[in-house]
């Protein structure tokens, strides 16, 4: 199966998106103090909060890796003859 250019450049920059949004999204989760058992950032044990968050943002940024390399794979592909 092959993509379009539009389809791939698509998936591409969803993969970029992704690495530009949830690094930040971390950011601001572990600047949060309900990410602490202690209410103030860095002191306690982590919370359920962190960690669920941790997770989302550690799957999110798997699966944005992944569509950003079948974006590259599929730009590669419409460049070469049949």
């Amino acid at each position: 199966m092959r993509l379009t250019r539009g389809w791939s450049i698509f998936l591409t920059l969803v993969g970029v998106w992704t690495w530009v949004i949830w690094p930040r999204f971390a950011v601001a989760i572990w600047n949060d103090p309900r990410a602490w058992a202690g209410g103030v950032v860095g002191q306690g044990a982590p919370t359920s909060f962190l960690w669920v968050h941790a997770l989302l943002i550690a799957a999110s940024l798997a699966i944005g890796t992944t569509v950003g390399i079948l974006g590259i794979r599929a730009w590669r592909a419409t460049r070469q003859p049949e």
